[in-house]
């Protein structure tokens, strides 16, 4: 288990291992382009080169994209599904350009079609994003908070789009707050035990490839995507606790997608966890 953070690739993505190795992080996550959409060009072959030099440098050897926030595979209208598709299938190549882990992603909402017209037009929509793929970079589902119609709040429902899907580049990424504010407790280590039960029973524990790590500024199933620093929000430090022992996380890492003002101060609190209990 690693711990890292969101760092930023202001300037060039280059940048990012850059922040991430100041903040002494052990993995990071990070956008390679920006996160509310416009068009991007290829990463020049000289700013690829710098960021795996850069993380080489620094001893990172798991990285991860978090795709823009405009993704809707969705959507009622088919040309957002098909820029939905486009863009992700781009980030993948990139990613592998860049040899990060895994890039990760919201399924985006239902609105207008309802959910079992969804989940097919999600499926669909990944079949084609990983249609001929021979990258490295894995794709993976975000748990989601579930506000309104947006996909991807129920164990079930990530696991039936995998299931519809059924390709070994296809994994998951956990976020706590998410799942905490879609009614899913980890509050504490019997909380955990339920709730990663419940994972593996409609999921898999295999196919989960990363954790966001963020505490909750709503209680849970609220259904509010509203992130809090570690131990300040609704899930708190005996949840966290009972996370970083968990075995269902014991190969995840986790990603900090707290607020940026404290981030030292939530990698601290890990690291201590961590410590702990070893």
């Amino acid at each position: 288990m690693k711990f890292g953070a969101h760092v930023s690739a202001s300037g060039g993505v280059s940048n990012a291992p850059l922040n991430a190795a100041a903040l002494d992080l052990e993995c990071f996550q990070f956008f390679s382009r920006p996160p509310q959409g416009s068009r991007v060009g290829p990463i020049p072959k000289d700013e690829i080169a710098k960021f795996r030099k850069a993380c080489e440098t620094s001893g990172f050897d798991k990285c991860y994209i978090h795709a823009p926030y405009i993704i809707n595979l969705a959507s009622k209208e088919e040309r957002i599904r098909a820029s939905s598709i486009e863009i992700l299938r781009g980030e993948l190549e990139r990613g592998t350009l860049l040899g990060v882990t895994a890039m990760m992603f919201h399924p985006g909402s239902a609105s207008g079609v309802g959910e079992e017209a969804g989940v097919k037009l999600v499926i669909g929509g990944i079949k084609k994003i990983l249609k001929g793929y021979a990258g490295t970079a894995r794709l993976l589902i975000e748990i989601s908070a579930g506000a309104g119609m947006v996909m991807g709040d129920t164990f079930e429902e990530v696991g039936a789009m995998l299931d519809g899907v059924d390709n070994e580049m296809l994994g998951v990424c956990f976020d706590t707050a998410h799942a905490f504010a879609s009614g899913y407790d980890l509050r504490d280590t019997e909380a955990v035990t339920k709730t990663m039960k419940a994972f593996d029973k409609a999921i898999g524990l295999k196919k989960l490839e990363l954790s966001h790590c963020n505490d909750s500024k709503v209680d849970i199933g609220e259904h509010k995507d509203r992130h809090e620093h570690l131990g300040k929000g609704f899930i708190g430090k005996k949840g966290f606790e009972a996370i970083v022992t968990s075995k269902a996380f014991s190969n995840v890492n986790l990603i900090l997608e707290t607020p940026p003002d404290h981030v030292a101060e939530d990698l601290a609190i890990l690291k201590k966890l961590r410590g702990k209990n070893k």
